[in-house]
């Protein structure tokens, strides 16, 4: 059971950061212009930031569960319905045409400016709230949520590792056309678990 929640985790956590936003470009940028790691450390501050919120959404959502019992219910429809939301905006979602603006020099530089960079969307705790409740990770406890959380931050990392080496390697073939269908797959992925979530109450 701790593998399969680790496993939702990760699959989410690489479903939410493969869509091609501004970071994502800024990652495929410096990946061009400076290299494999530079790009790799840039996303890896990205997915702190996002294991980051989701470490208060999770942590914040589970110590009140006692409370949220009798919710559980609704937690999971609302929760599966923003994952088909989600799902269908990130499927429908055109590749960001320009990078974010961030400074830093190095590699610790290009790792802060992503992490400080993704932290100014603080909205992202209650994307990360309304996920982890369609998905159930509030009622299993801060064992449960740890998981979660960690697999999130895994599954992130593992994109930003694919993604790094991907551009690398396929330097002049990475293409828009090419990031289109990362965010279709991506927003398949997602809407997957929204069915999943939703496919769950009728089960209870």
């Amino acid at each position: 059971m701790d593998f399969v929640v680790f496993l939702k985790g990760l699959l989410l956590g690489f479903s939410i950061a493969a869509p091609v936003g501004p970071i994502g470009v800024l990652c495929i940028r410096r990946t061009l212009a400076e290299g494999r790691a530079r790009g790799l450390v840039s996303g890896l501050g990205a997915a702190t930031a996002d294991a980051f919120y989701g470490s208060i959404a999770a942590f914040g959502l589970t110590a009140v569960s006692s409370a949220l019992v009798d919710q559980q219910f609704w937690l999971r429809l609302v929760g599966g319905a923003f994952l088909l939301y989600l799902g269908y905006t990130t499927f429908i979602a055109k590749p960001a045409a320009q990078a974010a603006q961030a400074g830093g020099s190095g590699l610790a530089g290009a790792y802060t400016s992503t992490l400080l960079l993704t932290l100014t969307n603080p909205l992202t705790i209650l994307s990360f709230a309304a996920v982890f409740a369609g998905l159930g990770a509030v009622s299993g406890g801060y064992g449960t949520a740890a998981l979660t959380v960690a697999g999130v931050f895994c599954g992130s990392a593992l994109w930003w590792l694919g993604l790094s080496t991907g551009v690398s390697l396929l330097r002049g073939k990475f293409n828009p056309a090419m990031m289109q269908w990362v965010n279709r797959f991506s927003g398949l992925v997602i809407m997957t678990f929204g069915v999943l979530a939703l496919a769950s109450l009728l089960r209870q």
